[in-house]
């Protein structure tokens, strides 16, 4: 797998999480190396990307500061991408392999064409439009936002776009994949996907569990996002 690279998003000192990236990638003959994430909790000023007020508008809360940390250490492997020239494949370090994998990259890099960004793994099930079947392996569109940036792969006109659109940053790192109408690129995925998640807490994001947004502040964020949806010329919440 020369034509391609793999980087791993991971936290310094993460040695648990570490060595068992080196189990499953040891695995593969991709070439593959460890990325220092950003470590959001010790970001001594808010970073120039991030729109608090828009943030809050139109998810009644601000993003984490590991939240921010996650998206910056994302668009951190999008400008290596960029900077490479080649296509990248994008881990944060908590997944696994499932036996499929390598077939699967390989038949992405070799044998079908007709896209630029795929998502290899996905937290929720959600309908699927079938494009492409190469060798019992589908590439798919999903009806839905399957949520989650535990492995992908991308190319590097893809990683320019998304540095360019996360100039304004205002919703967690797995939504703005997604945002289509940003960032203007679709994200397809492989059925079934070939990397799983461990299901260990991330050490990168600390997205608590939130009470819901009631009252005033429900309503506030409810007219934001008519607004977003109708006047925005990339709106968040389009349906």
């Amino acid at each position: 797998m020369d034509s391609i690279q793999a980087l791993v998003i991971s936290l310094a000192g993460s040695h648990e999480r570490q060595e068992k990236v080196r189990s499953e990638l040891g695995k593969t003959n991709l070439k593959w190396r460890f990325m220092d994430a950003i470590r959001g909790s010790t970001l001594t000023q808010t970073p120039r990307e991030y729109n608090a007020a828009k943030v809050k508008r139109l998810l009644g809360f601000e993003l984490t500061p590991n939240e921010i940390g996650c998206f910056l250490s994302h668009k951190k492997a999008w400008q290596e991408c960029l900077a490479s020239n080649i296509p990248t494949l994008i881990f944060e370090d908590d997944f696994y392999l499932l036996p499929h994998f390598e077939r699967s990259i390989d038949l992405l890099i070799n044998r079908f064409e007709n896209w630029s960004a795929i998502r290899l793994q996905g937290l929720h099930a959600v309908r699927q439009e079938l494009i492409e079947t190469v060798e019992g392996v589908d590439l798919v569109r999903n009806i839905g936002d399957a949520v989650g940036a535990t492995a992908y792969l991308i190319k590097p006109d893809v990683a320019k776009r998304l540095i360019e659109a996360s100039e304004e940053m205002y919703e967690p790192l797995d939504h703005f994949l997604e945002h289509s109408q940003k960032h203007h690129i679709s994200f397809l995925a492989i059925r079934p996907y070939p990397v799983g998640i461990t299901g260990v807490p991330s050490t990168i994001a600390d997205r608590p569990g939130r009470a819901p947004i009631k009252g005033l502040l429900k309503i506030r964020r409810s007219v934001s996002r008519m607004i977003d949806r109708y006047c925005s010329k990339n709106p968040w919440f389009p349906n």
